[in-house]
């Protein structure tokens, strides 16, 4: 790796990573990077996940370049459809993957131990003493959790754990109903040409949920290569 000192331009995690970006990775994708920038990205699959750092969806399901389209917000929540003139990056981004990209599949990524939804919790517990947030737009977002705590009932004194989990799987399920209030994307899964997934990630022990609609259960996903991950050494 090279001497030379750090730019200063960008943090200095960010420059010795693109160092060992260019050192490893990017000589043995070059090609496919070429071949993107002059075809352009055809995914298949967009991901609505949240913008939490310990969830990249790109590390999850070791994406390769122009593979996953990916869009990550507070929570990844997905708002119902509501077209005015505010400004609606994930309705946004939504109309560019299913319009623009064509994308077959959308999956929406709920995570464990998610900030947005512990303090929604948290706020319907005690909303004097937690307000949603102090700032200007947080607070008005994660109100979009509402309906999900609605579906599982009254929030305890002291939310724990388990309630939030909870949350966090029904918010998934809300996110997807949001979904399908979008009259494209209503219009291609009544043709059979995109299809709309849950999934909640552990973010303690990597383990994948996703999501039975039939059943309104999460099943995990890949068990027998989770079980071998965490299988004890043999010697």
């Amino acid at each position: 790796m090279s001497d030379q000192a750090p730019s200063e331009l960008l943090p200095n995690r960010l420059e010795k990573g693109y160092r060992a970006f260019l050192e490893g990775r990017f000589p043995t994708e070059r090609q496919r990077f070429r071949a993107l920038a002059e075809t352009g990205q055809k995914p298949r699959i967009m991901l609505i996940g949240c913008c939490d750092s310990r969830v990249s969806p790109e590390a999850i399901f070791d994406a390769s370049p122009g593979e996953i389209f990916v869009l990550r917000n507070v929570a990844a929540l997905v708002p119902p459809y509501r077209p005015n003139d505010d400004y609606h990056s994930t309705s946004a981004a939504l109309e560019f993957g299913v319009m623009g990209l064509r994308v077959e599949h959308i999956v929406v990524m709920g995570h464990e131990a998610c900030g947005g939804v512990k303090a929604y919790a948290d706020n319907e517990a005690d909303p004097y003493m937690r307000p949603l947030s102090p700032g200007d737009f947080i607070g008005q977002w994660i109100k979009l959790i509402g309906p999900a705590a609605q579906a599982i009932g009254p929030a305890p004194e002291k939310p724990d754990t388990a309630y939030v989990e909870k949350l966090g799987h029904e918010t998934v399920k809300q996110s997807l109903a949001n979904l399908r209030t979008f009259p494209c994307i209503a219009t291609l899964i009544e043709k059979g040409r995109l299809t709309v997934h849950g999934a909640y990630f552990g973010v303690a022990d990597g383990r994948l949920l996703a999501l039975d609609e039939a059943r309104g259960t999460f099943e995990p996903i890949a068990e027998d290569a989770w079980r071998e991950a965490f299988a004890e050494p043999r010697f």
